[in-house]
């Protein structure tokens, strides 16, 4: 954390690019100034540029500390995280620290400290898209929003999920995790680097990447709040939360992921059985094409849409597979048994390094085997099994949902 004495350097030196100062005013249990749209503006700006600093207790007009009492401090708070989560789209995740300052006369008073890193995405406040120019907040010009739309999105020259996450250390990527991905005796903190696990951000400082985190990180949730997957079963045919028979949130590492929704998919399908000449068991869904449909949806959903996470949903005649983010590139429904476009090379490239368990039972040894093998398997063996193709459908060109129909019982 920022030492007392670096913020009042910084408090003294006035309004810059990475700080800004602001009196709190709480009346009647709220914050009236600054106004939470007001509020909001400021702390998007921030990660819409660099990232930096808001002081809520100081008087920007002198840099008088003035403090906030210690009874308005919750009221405060609760504004500045209001603004974060209810005003900005999408949501800013910021620190917030209480802290002591002594003011003119050398007393100690409370002040709110909000810290907000550079972010991974292009943030909407109230008053438009803005960023900070000096000790200002600007509106941005349609092409500094298209060049930043570019920097942060999965259309920018390095992909999304190569870029370093905001906030995360290198302690925060577990070696265990990495070593998956190695030969043993390699050097789990050099591996990771040649993997691109770890990266440098654009201060030059080392952080995670998003398939760092995502594949070597206990929990991704904490910097990609969507990165997890639920999972709900129903009796029946339609999506009714009064015949809900069986769910599970699963979150962990993709892979950790993809093993618990088929584990799912198995305990939830019905197994028929036939008994002549000898019991032979039918399963609803093929437990090879299911696989490859977890698989494709986690290594090729966007992670740069915000808040979204992968859903499956298991009916009586049906599973139902939902993955956040249009087709990549040029891709159609059409063409997916014949071309192949990743979004996120450097999750696919890992995953075809990570070796799968002995007991998975999926028809090959890795996790991905990159020869666009994929959609085909979907397709073949889920037609096969049920006598009826998958059905790929764009959303709205934010979300692919799969159908997979399931097998009838055998007669």
């Amino acid at each position: 954390m920022e030492s007392v004495e670096h913020l009042l350097g910084r408090i003294r030196l006035g309004e810059d690019t990475a700080l800004e100062l602001k009196e709190a005013v709480v009346t009647g249990g709220r914050l009236r100034s600054p106004k939470r749209d007001a509020l909001a503006d400021e702390l998007a700006a921030l990660a819409n540029g660099r990232g930096g600093t808001l002081v809520l207790g100081v008087r920007d007009a002198d840099r008088d500390i003035v403090g906030i009492p210690l009874g308005d401090l919750d009221a405060v708070e609760t504004a500045v995280r209001e603004a974060c989560n209810d005003v900005i789209d999408p949501p800013l995740d910021a620190d917030l620290r209480r802290r002591e300052l002594p003011d003119h006369a050398g007393q100690m008073v409370a002040v709110l400290q909000v810290d907000v890193p550079r972010s991974l995405f292009v943030h909407r406040s109230p008053g438009g898209y803005l960023t900070r120019l000096g000790s200002s907040k600007r509106a941005l010009r349609p092409e500094q929003l298209a060049r930043l739309f570019q920097q942060r999105s999965q259309a920018r020259l390095i992909r999304f999920d190569e870029q370093a996450v905001p906030r995360a250390a290198p302690s925060d990527i577990d070696t265990a995790l990495v070593s998956r991905f190695l030969r043993p005796g390699t050097d789990a903190l050099e591996g990771a680097r040649k993997l691109k696990v770890l990266t440098q951000d654009d201060e030059g400082d080392e952080r995670p990447s998003v398939a760092g985190v995502l594949l070597c990180a206990e929990r991704p949730e904490r910097w990609l709040s969507g990165a997890w997957l639920q999972a709900v079963a129903y009796r029946g045919t339609r999506q009714d939360s009064n015949y809900q028979r069986d769910a599970a949130d699963f979150g962990g590492p993709l892979d950790a992921q993809i093993l618990g929704a088929l584990r799912f998919v198995d305990r939830n399908q019905r197994i028929h059985a036939t008994k002549a000449p000898g019991r032979v068991d039918a399963p609803q869904f093929d437990r090879r094409a299911v696989f490859e449909a977890l698989v494709n949806a986690a290594a090729h959903r966007d992670y740069s849409v915000h808040g979204s996470h992968i859903r499956l949903h298991v009916f009586d005649d049906r599973l139902v597979l939902y993955s956040p983010g249009a087709l990549p590139n040029t891709l159609t429904v059409d063409s997916m048994a014949l071309r192949q476009s990743t979004r996120n090379e450097l999750i696919a490239s890992l995953l075809a390094r990570l070796e799968l368990p002995a007991d998975a039972d999926v028809g090959r040894g890795r996790f991905m085997d990159r020869r666009g093998d994929g959609v085909p398997i979907i397709l073949d063996e889920s037609t096969r099994l049920s006598g009826r193709a998958p059905d790929y459908t764009v959303l709205d060109d934010a979300e692919v949902m799969l159908t997979i129909w399931g097998a009838a019982a055998p007669s």
